[in-house]
Order: C-alpha cells, then structure tokens, then sequence
C-alpha cells in the first residue's frame, strides 16, 4: 500500500460535476482530491476482501447473539423498536448495502473501527467518481470496485414495482448520494420518486404512509438514521409497518457502536476485531472514545499513553460511550487514511478512502481514490 503523488486532471472539477458530485469542494477546501491516489497489490486487495466477508459473517452471528440474550438495554434502544427489529430479523428483511470503516496500512491485518450499517455515504465517490479517475488517468490499472454493477443487480431483489427515496431536504450530500441510487433503481427496472424526510406524512384513511402528493410509499429508501426515524412524530406509526423501508430497521443492531463491545465479547481475538469496551477499563491508556450514535467522527476523544492525543466537538456529548483500543498511527505522507469498504447485497463490493491531517476522520475529510496493479 502506498500513496503516490498524482497530478489532478486540468478540468477535474467539470469531470466530476458531470458524474454528480457538486460539493467536490466544502468551505472553499478540497473534499475530492486527485492529487494523490493509494496503490495497493493484487495480494493486498485480496486480504481487504476476504476480511470484508469475515466482518460480514460476524455481524450476522453477533446480531443473533444480540437478540438470543436481550442487548436491549445495553443498545440503548426502545422496546417498541427492539421489537420490530427482532421481526425485522426473523423476516429477513433485504439489505441494500453498508460500508466497514477499516484501519490498515497495507501489512498485517485490517481492523475494524465501526460499522456504518444504516446510512453511509461516500457512495457516488465510490462507485462512479473514482472509476471514471482511473479509466481517464490510468486505464492500465484496475480498481477494487464493482460497486454500480452490484447495485444493480441488488435492486432485483426487491419485489415492490415502485421504491421512494428520501432523505433531509438540506442535505446536499445525502441528496446527492440518493439521486444516485434513485439512478441505478431506475437502471435496475423500477420506478422511482423522491421526496424529503420532512414530507412523509401518514393518511389514517388508507392507513399507511404517503408522500407529499399523497400517493401511498409501498416501500422507502431513507438516508435517515433509524434512531432518529423512532424520535419522529410518526414514529407512533413504524410498528408493525417497519418491512416498508431500506435500510431494514435490524440494522439499528450493526450501526450502534455498543455492537462492537458484543462483536469483541463474541469474537475475542478476531484479527480483525480491536478490543471495545463500555468502560476504558482493561485498554491500558491508549483508547478511542466514541457516542453510540455519533456521526461524522463528531465527539470521539482520542487517548494514548493516558495524554489527550485529539478530541472532536459535535452534539453527541451527552450520549453513552463506548471505548476501543487505539490503532497504532497509520499515516502516509502526514495523512491519515481510513479505508471504506463496501458491502452490497451481502457481498464485499469494493473500497473507498477517506483521509485528513487529523486521526478522526470527519465530514470534510478528502476523498482520494485508489487502484492496484
């Protein structure tokens, strides 16, 4: 794994606009930066596949942990929202996709640092934006990423003709990831409509939700945490209709931090796990502290050696914590990368990566894409 230096294309900014990604730049600071790019081995590849695949195995065994002995209270969820995922559960409800945040610098083993299971981004990036980098600049090379083609086919496996899309009204970003999916939806076979979060709106007529224009949401994909779906006000109408939205409410389980204590209380030793915890205690001096619903790497404190090495603002203080080992520094060129890898239908599907100056990686954190030869 290294990271090379890379001269950007002259029109970069009009390349990637044509794919979709306007907020290319944030606050006048690149969030798209093609001025350098990672080149891994076909080897190295390889070991972020198979440790993708062994990641997934072993959410799916720590979910049914989860729900056999009653984490509930230790995930901090409702008992009107445990229920749905546990029918959620046992009715199998489809899965589109997710993204592992990953820690390796090429050697050894990648660890996991969280699961973002309900609502990732960095998905247009991904899929589309960084393919289109490496057919322009180096066709010769190839690219861990089938992510549109598995989308594609992914989108099959829904039954319902018709699938809305949702997402915060203000939300560049998240908007631009659903129009997206909207688009490979489409491609997929479907129909397709949009409308804002704050537009859902529940018609006690027809007894189900409906859109801005009334028209009944037989199904609803929500770049919306599940946590904050349940704090809605129609929140009094998700029980018992929670099949009608992707993400499946169960993945309430794998985007809740506290999932990673009962990960490492399963799987002790995993070489993919780092040691997590509901107290610092047993980490030594060197941990991570992070919210059980943070966000964007707002409120994580980093310890090492019992000195503060970093620490974010954001609004989750308050929240409960849980505490994971600290990851000896990666660092490349003064950057600190953290490895996105994608899960799609079930399947490993391909990387992006995200890097900063800063160990935490935030919402401004560059994107820069990657290749193997």
């Amino acid at each position: 794994m290294q990271r090379i230096p890379h001269q950007p294309r002259s029109d970069w900014q009009t390349q990637v606009e044509s794919l979709g990604l306007t907020f290319h730049t944030i606050e006048g600071e690149i969030y798209w930066d093609e001025s350098a790019h990672y080149r891994f081995t076909p080897s190295q590849i390889e070991t972020l596949e198979q440790s993708t695949r062994a990641l997934q195995q072993l959410c799916i065994e720590g979910a049914e942990r989860a729900i056999r002995e009653d984490w509930r209270a230790r995930l901090c969820i409702s008992e009107a929202a445990w229920k749905e995922i546990i029918a959620s559960w046992e009715r199998d409800d489809l899965s589109l996709y997710g993204r592992f945040d990953l820690m390796w610098d090429g050697t050894g083993n990648p660890k996991l640092l969280e699961y973002n299971a309900d609502t990732p981004t960095g998905l247009l990036e991904a899929a589309v934006v960084q393919w289109q980098w490496l057919q322009q600049c180096h066709p010769d090379a190839d690219q861990f990423n089938s992510i549109h083609e598995q989308l594609l086919s992914s989108w099959r496996a829904w039954p319902e003709p018709r699938i809305h899309f949702s997402a915060q009204r203000d939300a560049e970003e998240d908007w631009r990831t659903v129009i997206y999916l909207m688009d490979t939806c489409q491609q997929a076979g479907k129909q397709v409509s949009d409308l804002a979060i704050e537009e859902l709106g529940w018609n006690p007529g027809l007894n189900r939700f409906v859109d801005a224009d009334s028209e009944p949401v037989e199904m609803l994909f929500k770049l919306y945490p599940w946590e904050w779906m349940w704090s809605e006000p129609f929140a009094n109408h998700l029980p018992g209709r929670c099949q009608s939205f992707i993400e499946p409410v169960w993945k309430m389980l794998w985007s809740n931090k506290a999932f990673l204590v009962l990960l490492w209380e399963s799987f002790e030793g995993h070489p993919n796990l780092l040691r997590s915890s509901f107290t610092p205690d047993g980490l030594g001096a060197s941990y991570a502290q992070k919210p059980l619903f943070g966000r964007e790497g707002a409120n994580v404190r980093l310890v090492d050696k019992g000195q503060m090495l970093e620490s974010s603002d954001g609004p989750w203080r308050s929240q409960p914590m849980v505490y994971q080992a600290l990851h000896p520094e990666v660092t490349f060129s003064g950057q600190h990368p953290v490895i996105g890898s994608w899960i799609i239908g079930g399947e490993a599907a391909g990387i992006g990566i995200r890097e900063d100056h800063s160990r935490i990686t935030a919402n401004s954190s560059r994107f820069v894409p990657h290749l193997f030869r």
